[in-house]
């Protein structure tokens, strides 16, 4: 036997469940490293997540991608620059992400978990601080369709990512749970997981991160990125 596979062999096997927070990486992974299209994007995922099975010490291999996400919203609003209504299942962001949803389904061991938008909450709203405008920093008449984001509620994932890790903690699924995200809304489901003595590494792609996350997680890990500068706004 080589030496190579003794070393294989002398690793703890560590079964890995990979949680990702979908708006959060998206986000994340433009900036980092800009804008993709669908394919390129989800085969970029699916390559990060296999990233974390490798380690020096334990033998990774993976249960399963639990990718969380909601999807894009048919809905007609009414854009104030434009003073348009305008069918946002035509946009061009409605067709990415209608894509990139399919093309995640395509990979293997990868199941998404879906939520959905607040269609009621959806509108837009200046990037720009109020202040700006009462200051008079900006004026009214110097705002363009760039100075408007789009606000979309997500609801439903952060408690399907809840339910999930207690899920698999309780039915002992698997030994460690990896969570891509930057929120320490789940707070209470690491402290429960790590109760259960899962080992729980969070990633948070090298966002800044809030104290109370760090006193609740095993470690905090986030693979090679190969990061060039990022742009000024994340979005």
């Amino acid at each position: 036997m080589g030496k190579e596979n003794r070393r294989r062999i002398e690793k703890h096997a560590i079964k890995t469940a990979i949680l990702v927070d979908g708006g959060f990486y998206r986000k994340r992974a433009k900036a980092i490293w800009g804008s993709k299209t669908p394919s390129e994007r989800a085969n970029e995922l699916n390559d990060y997540c296999y990233k974390h099975l490798r380690d020096n010490y334990e033998n990774r291999y993976l249960y399963r991608v639990f990718y969380y996400d909601c999807p894009p919203v048919k809905k007609n609003i009414y854009n104030p620059i434009t003073q348009k209504t305008v069918s946002l299942d035509r946009t061009p962001e409605y067709i990415w992400m209608t894509e990139f949803l399919k093309e995640l389904k395509h990979h293997r061991k990868f199941a998404l978990r879906m939520g959905r938008i607040n269609d009621t909450q959806v509108h837009y709203s200046l990037k720009h601080e109020p202040t700006k405008l009462l200051r008079r920093d900006i004026s009214v008449s110097d705002i363009t369709i760039n100075d408007l984001d789009l606000n979309l509620e997500q609801k439903g994932v952060d408690m399907r990512i809840g339910v999930d890790i207690s899920s698999l903690v309780f039915k002992h699924q698997v030994n460690q749970i990896i969570l891509i995200s930057g929120d320490s809304d789940f707070v209470p489901a690491a402290k429960q997981a790590r109760r259960e003595g899962i080992d729980f590494i969070l990633d948070p792609m090298r966002s800044k991160i809030k104290d109370d996350l760090f006193e609740h997680i095993d470690g905090i890990r986030t693979p090679n990125m190969n990061i060039k500068k990022e742009k000024s706004e994340n979005s």
